[in-house]
């Protein structure tokens, strides 16, 4: 009896330790956008309704292009709360976006949930347009 009332707390911090290590946001993958014409390709495999989360510094008036590859698979968006930017989730496979302020800008690609597959890899190419 003695040996449960030290065992069995110890085992219920252990446990609650575990779960609480595991459940915490992961920070997002940072990428370098450099102007004219750079292009950084974010590459990933998802499942459904899982999302991957990018974050770039971007300057004010620089005109950056989104391209998916696989639009019937994944969705994404752009977001900023220090700049009141955030697009909608986006199927369609090109989004222009001119960037309203300097600072970090969030990149979020979503696997859309449909019957097959339930696993895939996606790519989004982000580029900057020359001559900003």
């Amino acid at each position: 009896m003695f040996w449960r009332v030290f065992l069995i707390p110890a085992a219920v911090v252990v446990l609650a330790v575990s779960c609480f290590a595991q459940g915490g946001k992961a920070e997002p993958k940072r990428f370098e956008l450099a102007a004219g014409g750079d292009s950084v390709v974010l590459t990933g495999r998802l499942s459904n309704a899982q999302e991957a989360e990018y974050v770039f510094a971007g300057k004010k008036g620089q005109m950056i292009v989104l391209k998916m590859n696989r639009t019937s698979l994944f969705d994404y968006r752009v977001f900023s709360e220090e700049f009141e930017l955030e697009t909608e989730f986006e199927s369609s496979p090109t989004l222009e976006l001119e960037l309203p302020g300097t600072g970090d800008y969030l990149v979020f690609v979503r696997k859309k949930m449909v019957a097959k597959p339930r696993t895939a890899r996606f790519r989004l190419t982000v580029t900057t347009k020359p001559g900003n």
